[in-house]
C-alpha cells in the first residue's frame, strides 16, 4: 500500500518488497488456471497484483489498473519474465501521471510476447534443456542417480536466477524494451539462436537415437555397413525427420507418434530388418 511505496521527489516508486513478491508470483504461478482460452492471463494478473496494490491506495484504482492485465497473454515463461518486468515499469510510470493507457501497455505486451516466445523456445526449450538432458543422461549411465539430481538442481537454479535477471532487466528498461527486442538486431539474434538450437537438437539426436539394421545383403555384407559407408547415422536421421514431419506437418500428437514407431519397430523386427527374427514354417 502507500506506506510500502518509496516516494522520491514526489514520485511513486514500486517497493523492493512488491517487486520481489511480483517476481515470485510469476515464477511459481505463470501457468495459474492455464487454459486454451486464457493461457497465462491469470498468472500475469497474479504477478501484477502486488504492484498494483503498492502503487494505488484506492480499491477502485486498483481494480481499474488490473483490468489492463485481463487480456489474453501467452509467451515462453522464462524469457517472458522480461515482459512482466517491462509492464511493471510502465505501470509505475502511469501511476506517476505519464501518458500511458491500457492500449499502450497491452500493445507492448502483445508486441513482445511473440518475439520473446520465439527466442525463449529456441534458447531454453531447443538449446538449454537438451544440453542439460544430454549431460544428465550421460551421468545416469549404469543407473546412477547423479543424472536426475544434476538436472533438477541445475535446471531450477538456472531457471530461477535467469528469470529473475530477465524480470528486473525488463523493469529497468521499461518501454525501451520494445525497440531492443523487436528491432532488426533482435531478429538477427533470434535467427542465430534458432540456428544454434537446431544444431543442438541434431547433435542430441545423433548421440542418443540409436537405430541400426541387421538386414544382410544378397551379395554379402550388411545393409548397415553399406549405409555407414555412405552416410553414418543415416537411420537415426531418417527416424528423427519422420517424427518431426509427423508432429509438425501432420499435427500428430507425440503419443500417437510413439505408437507409430512401436508399430514400425515390431514390423521391422518381424521381417528381420531390425533383428534376426525367424518365422517358423508350419509343419505338415
Amino acid at each position: 500500500m502507500a506506506d510500502n511505496t518509496a516516494v522520491e521527489a514526489g514520485k511513486k516508486k514500486v517497493s523492493k518488497k512488491a517487486l520481489a513478491k511480483s517476481f515470485r508470483n510469476w515464477y511459481y504461478g505463470n501457468l495459474t488456471c492455464f487454459s486454451q482460452e486464457h493461457m497465462q492471463t491469470f498468472g500475469y494478473l497474479v504477478s501484477m497484483l502486488p504492484i498494483v496494490e503498492d502503487l494505488y491506495d484506492k480499491k477502485d484504482d486498483q481494480a481499474k489498473a488490473l483490468q489492463t492485465y485481463s487480456a489474453f497473454f501467452n509467451t515462453e515463461p522464462q524469457i517472458g519474465s522480461m515482459i512482466v518486468g517491462v509492464t511493471v515499469g510502465l505501470e509505475e510510470a502511469r501511476a506517476n501521471g505519464e501518458a500511458i493507457d491500457d492500449e499502450t501497455i497491452n500493445g507492448i505486451r502483445a508486441g513482445l510476447m511473440g518475439p520473446l516466445a520465439g527466442i525463449g523456445d529456441s534458447l531454453i526449450v531447443g538449446t538449454l534443456i537438451p544440453i542439460l538432458l544430454g549431460i544428465a543422461m550421460g551421468l545416469s549411465e549404469g543407473g546412477s542417480i547423479l543424472g536426475p539430481i544434476f538436472y533438477i538442481v541445475v535446471w531450477n537454479l538456472l531457471a530461477y536466477f535467469g528469470m529473475k535477471l530477465a524480470y528486473y532487466r525488463g523493469y529497468d528498461m521499461g518501454g525501451k524494451a520494445v525497440e531492443a527486442l523487436v528491432g532488426p538486431n533482435a531478429q538477427a539474434l533470434r535467427d542465430a539462436i534458432v540456428m544454434v538450437g537446431t544444431m543442438v537438437i541434431g547433435a542430441v539426436a545423433a548421440t542418443w537415437v540409436s537405430i541400426s539394421t541387421a538386414l544382410e545383403l544378397p551379395g554379402g555384407g550388411t545393409l548397415q555397413g553399406t549405409l555407414d559407408g555412405i552416410y553414418p547415422k543415416l537411420l537415426p536421421l531418417i527416424f528423427t525427420v519422420l517424427c518431426w514431419w509427423l508432429m509438425t506437418k501432420k499435427k500428430i500428437s507425440p503419443i500417437v507418434t510413439m505408437l507409430i514407431l512401436v508399430v514400425i519397430a515390431f514390423i521391422g523386427a518381424l521381417v528381420g530388418f531390425f533383428g534376426a527374427a525367424t518365422i517358423a514354417a508350419p509343419t505338415v
